[in-house]
């Protein structure tokens, strides 16, 4: 049986009616004959939604039973068993209750897709995982229940759900979406004009991205290399010059003048060899590159024009920038270069750019490191002319000026030979030495038009010429390869020293070193091995590139590190003379992974001191502060069954009260450490819910005599989103630590307010108040500050507020109170975005 298919309405806001459309499309199926069940649909009380789930086959849910409170999920059973061709799930987002089959909802789904049951649902764009972040600095709520974007990536149909802000926020007004007494808090809060603003412009261009790949996919399909200009889509050559900079920002200028222009910028580099950029400088532009939006690619091609104008059209392009050649005028001579090229190549579909900037005419000047001292381009010059040179040279002088002379006819063609020396090397120059000796012998030299030579001067005039051609031949083929060598090691000197910088600053990221080495070389891809010993099997440490191999034998190079760690670079061979290149980047290598695992090893070694640390004090709390109950207990229990004391009625009750006194205190100590270690463990899972203050603080001090608290809750304070439980233990240990501190007749005051989106509890108390310094090492596990009498707890009741309060994203400080004492200040997120929930985990935007 094949995988079902997944329909998601992607919604731009909460309220725009991504439900509603998903309840319309299962009418529109039943109506076609399709059997469409609700696997599950929450219509938040809205009437018209509630409305549309008429005539619709609804699969019983399940009933879950957590904290006291019976919440309602999806039967996944119950809809595998009745398997229709399409289900209704609505909130992707959704945390399931824990107990359920699966801990999100998403994964029910999954398993409803791979069962052959087609699946339509809902999502807001703030769920998706990506998104987290960007969603809490707009809105300032940070959504605790998401979704991964591959899970919506994957869907076969995305559908956006939009509406404008003023649309969105009339519908609010008129009581479509919230209850008339939520409207008003929602629309001065998450539903702002700027927030919806905001939100729908990332709905948007989400939604544009995965569009784009919809269409890169039919395009591959297709085999279609034209461009479509459906996104100005920009790409940026670089060559690893400093003008490089200049052309990515003129290329983000002009993306920001279109909506939704993205920035691509591609170096290409050679396959012959050292890449001729500078690595330093081909890093900062990245690092432009990602700062200004775009993305950075890197390509190996031999001819560079067409590798970019290839690149382009396979990102579906539609402008190019360029930068003005740095070429000088005399350097046109060996062809148009890649700017013009590129210009007269690009066809109709391609906008070409070409800019100026300060570098240009002024030559090239960045290292030469490739393993060719000559480019195709001038070898091929030097052997035009070398060969041909000296025949056109016959033919001028035997039609134009028949009557130079031998001497002047020899500095002619020795003045081909140094020009095919100079263009090509020595190759070209020994071969128009060659030929220009026997033109000069053939055509110029008495006998004419044979191959002798009658007078014994001519021929030591001839071996003269050849001896000088080939001597300066030899020297320019020298001057070359010192050049080369002298260019050859300053590139690799600067690899060297970035290399060198890299360990003085304690950069640690093997990946990047590996990119790096990857993209020097011109290679495809670069792993780091390393094996146990020598008959253990290679893993791989990391690895960057496509096809990285496992195996060092595998590799095109390899450089060993040690006996069990080696590089493997696949993509070509080579040379020997770039190995020492290749041994700097491995030692560096190995140093960075030694750096990662010191790095984990010391953090792990950190976590063991301070579990030890735990664990002591723990030992200390037990021997003390857990016995000193127990031994009340017992001695109250030892005198009660004793036969020889006749207790009256009043020393029964206090020997009873004790007993009930010690077991609280015993039942405190361990609830704090059981606490304790479900944080350490992160086993706490907040069931977050619309909560009134008023209903949560006053059954939280229980614990305290009732005259020992004043007690300031405004009744029209904003509801806050918390989890009730949690929310209890957490005030209940931050006002019983208040009241321990409390001198006589100096009650604590709990008053709380509101602030922005955000409401404030604060526990007032007059004791002796804790110095500067001290006010964080209060909130950590054991410690008790001062001089707090031995039996009052095990310092633990502050880092468990504060664990608690942090779980449901609040924070917990202390201030000093004016005049003198402590306040502990407990900020909640406030509610009010989304209606309350009754029958499952909210999805709503401020769980």
């Amino acid at each position: 049986m094949g995988r079902g298919k997944l329909r998601i309405y992607l919604g731009a806001a909460p309220g725009v009616g991504k439900t509603y459309a998903m309840l319309s499309e299962a009418h529109r199926r039943i109506e076609r004959g399709t059997d469409c069940v609700v696997g599950f649909v929450e219509h938040h009380n809205r009437p018209r939604t509630e409305v549309m789930l008429h005539g619709l086959e609804l699969v019983p849910r399940r009933d879950l039973a957590y904290r006291g409170t019976t919440f309602a999920e999806m039967d996944v059973d119950a809809v595998l068993a009745r398997r229709p061709a399409v289900a209704l799930v609505d909130e992707l987002a959704h945390t399931n209750v824990p107990g359920s089959r699966n801990a999100k909802r998403w994964q029910d789904v999954e398993e409803l897709l791979r069962a052959g049951i087609d699946v339509v649902s809902t999502v807001n764009i703030q769920h998706l995982e990506s998104l987290g972040d960007v969603v809490e600095t707009i809105t300032g709520v940070r959504q605790r229940e998401t979704v991964p974007d591959e899970v919506v990536r994957r869907a076969d149909q995305i559908e956006l759900v939009d509406m404008s802000p003023q649309a969105l926020r009339r519908r609010m007004a008129h009581g479509n979406v919230y209850k008339a007494d939520k409207v008003d808090a929602a629309l001065s809060n998450y539903f702002r004009p700027g927030n919806l603003t905001a939100l729908r412009e990332l709905a948007l261009l989400w939604t544009a991205d995965r569009v784009d790949e919809y269409l890169r996919e039919y395009r591959g399909e297709h085999n279609i290399r034209t461009t479509w200009q459906a996104r100005e889509r920009i790409v940026v050559a670089l060559t690893g010059g400093p003008e490089g900079r200049t052309l990515i920002r003129r290329a983000a200028r002009l993306a920001e003048k279109g909506a939704g222009g993205e920035v691509m910028a591609v170096y290409i580099a050679r396959s012959d060899g050292l890449s001729c950029a500078s690595p330093k400088e081909l890093a900062v532009q990245r690092t432009l590159v990602e700062d200004v939006g775009g993305t950075f690619h890197h390509v190996i091609g031999d001819d560079v024009p067409d590798a970019l104008l290839e690149f382009a059209r396979g990102v579906n392009a539609t402008q190019i920038v360029l930068g003005v050649s740095r070429r000088r005028s005399w350097q046109y001579v060996l062809g148009p270069g890649v700017s013009a090229t590129v210009a007269r190549e690009s066809g109709p579909d391609l906008d070409v750019h070409i800019v100026t900037h300060d570098e240009a005419a002024k030559g090239r000047g960045l290292p030469v490191a490739r393993r060719a001292r000559l480019g195709r381009a001038r070898i091929l010059w030097g052997w035009t002319a070398g060969v041909a040179g000296p025949a056109l040279l016959t033919l001028l002088l035997s039609q134009v000026v028949p009557e130079l002379g031998l001497a002047n006819d020899m500095l002619l063609f020795l003045t081909c030979t140094v020009a095919a020396a100079l263009l090509g090397g020595l190759l070209p120059a020994l071969a128009s030495a060659a030929v220009g000796s026997l033109l000069l012998n053939y055509f110029f030299t008495p006998p004419l038009h044979r191959l002798t030579v009658s007078d014994p001067r001519n021929i030591v005039a001839i071996a003269i010429f050849v001896g000088v051609a080939v001597s300066v031949a030899s020297v320019v083929d020298l001057a070359a390869r010192r050049t080369h060598q002298a260019a050859r090691l300053r590139a690799e000197s600067e690899i060297l020293s970035f290399l060198a910088g890299s360990v003085l600053r304690g950069e640690d990221s093997l990946s990047a070193l590996l990119e790096r080495l990857r993209e020097t070389f011109s290679m495809n891809s670069v792993a780091l091995l390393e094996r146990a010993d020598e008959v253990s099997p290679w893993t791989t440490a990391a690895a960057v590139g496509s096809h990285a191999v496992a195996r060092p034998e595998d590799a095109d190079v390899d450089m060993p590190i040690g006996e069990n760690m080696a590089l493997a670079l696949s993509g070509r061979v080579l040379p020997a003379e770039d190995r020492r290149v290749l041994g700097a980047f491995a030692a560096q290598a190995a140093v960075v992974l030694d750096r990662q695992r010191l790095v984990g090893e010391a953090e792990e070694a950190r976590r063991l001191a301070e579990g030890n640390r735990i664990r002591t004090a723990l030992l200390a709390a037990v021997s003390h502060d857990l016995r000193t109950p127990l031994a009340g207990i017992k001695a109250s229990v030892t005198s009660l069954r004793s036969d020889d004391v006749d207790w009256s009625e009043d020393d029964r009750a206090e020997l009873l009260a004790g007993i009930e006194e010690g077991a609280d205190r015993l039942a405190a100590l361990i609830g704090n450490l059981l606490d304790m270690s479900r944080l350490n463990t992160g086993t706490v899972v907040p069931l977050i819910r619309e909560t009134d203050l008023d209903e949560v603080v006053p059954m939280a001090l229980g614990g305290v005599p009732e005259d020992s608290v004043d007690l300031d809750i405004p009744e029209t304070l904003s509801m806050v989103a918390v989890d009730r439980g949690l929310l209890e233990r957490a005030v209940a240990n931050i006002v019983e630590n208040a009241v321990k501190y409390s001198p006589g007749g100096q009650p604590v005051l709990v008053t709380a307010s509101a602030l922005h989106d955000r409401v404030e509890l604060r526990v007032v108390d007059r004791g002796p108040g804790v110095p500067d310094e001290a006010k964080d090492r209060i909130f950590e596990p054991f410690q008790r500050h001062g001089d707090a009498p031995r039996g009052a707890g095990v310092g633990l009741g502050l880092a468990v507020a504060r664990g608690f309060t942090e779980a449901i994203g609040g924070t917990l400080t202390a201030e000093d109170t004016p005049g003198g004492g402590l306040t502990m200040v407990l900020t909640l997120p406030m509610a009010g975005h989304e209606p309350p929930v009754t029958a499952e985990l909210p999805t709503s935007a401020v769980s």
